[in-house]
């Protein structure tokens, strides 16, 4: 899955960015807040984490035009504004999470996965339908209970897909939600990506629609809850 991260400071950008991607994520990494708020504008982001202290526009403000405009992405503040009128402010503007620095990156993950599992309206760590489920916790996907490994782009791109089973995503969209800035993408890439897939999950786990996209059968509900 792909998170944007907003921050300033070299050191702790550099840092945050090697330890998300050693944990599966693309990582675009903005470090002033006019940046921040173009790369929202452009979307396909599962989390945003947001610094506040920015130059040229402040995070609270990235924030605030970001939900003016409808856009729903998770947000996470990380930042060193502790005092409790800054995370009220920081809430009540429409952040999903605030985190004070220094924190555990641990945290940090397991407040990631929360708050992309409250979007997919998910209680629990599994979403998916009845026959194919997503483990959000140990990336694992579960077919009719039976569990099986995924790589970070395969999860990104089921992830995507069982958010709306049935809603067909076309290569855009699908490409967006598992690619970041600067890396290549060949033209058959999804196509490679659900071929392996089929492979693991069964030939019909994921369906084309011929000059659509792709799509996941919507079952008999979304599954809920490990």
């Amino acid at each position: 899955m792909r998170a944007l991260l907003v921050e300033d400071d070299e050191m702790i950008g550099h840092s945050l960015q090697k330890a998300l991607e050693a944990n599966g994520w693309s990582v675009d990494w903005v470090k002033e807040g006019e940046l921040a708020q173009s790369a929202m504008a452009d979307g396909g982001y599962a989390c945003v984490l947001l610094d506040l202290g920015l130059p040229r526009k402040d995070g609270i403000d990235v924030l605030r035009t970001a939900r003016s405009r409808g856009d729903h992405t998770p947000v996470i503040v990380l930042t060193a504004r502790d005092g409790i009128d800054d995370r009220i402010t920081g809430l009540d503007v429409g952040a999903d999470d605030y985190l004070v620095k220094p924190y555990e990156f641990r945290e940090l993950l397991a407040r990631m996965r929360a708050v992309i599992r409250r979007r997919d309206g998910a209680a629990h760590s599994i979403i998916g339908t009845d026959a194919l489920q997503l483990d959000l916790t140990t990336r694992e996907v579960l077919v009719d209970g039976e569990r099986a490994q995924l790589s970070a782009r395969e999860f990104a791109l089921l992830h995507a897909l069982l958010e709306r089973p049935g809603a067909i995503l076309s290569r855009d969209q699908l490409e967006s939600r598992i690619y970041g800035w600067g890396e290549e993408v060949s033209s058959n890439a999804v196509d490679v990506l659900i071929h392996g897939m089929r492979r693991k999950l069964g030939p019909d786990a994921i369906r084309n629609v011929r000059g659509l996209g792709w799509r996941v059968a919507a079952g008999q509900g979304t599954r809920e809850g490990a």
